[in-house]
């Protein structure tokens, strides 16, 4: 199953909410979707 969304935001609409934490693996910007860190 194949999942596109327009942009990360959309993509964890009513998946996140406000307070949680999102833990994304990675160094530095090496490998972590920058979108989500903005």
């Amino acid at each position: 199953m194949t999942k596109e969304y327009e942009s990360a935001a959309a993509a964890l609409r009513g998946v996140v909410q406000d307070g949680q934490t999102l833990a994304v693996g990675g160094f530095g910007l090496c490998g972590v979707p920058e979108a989500l860190i903005l």
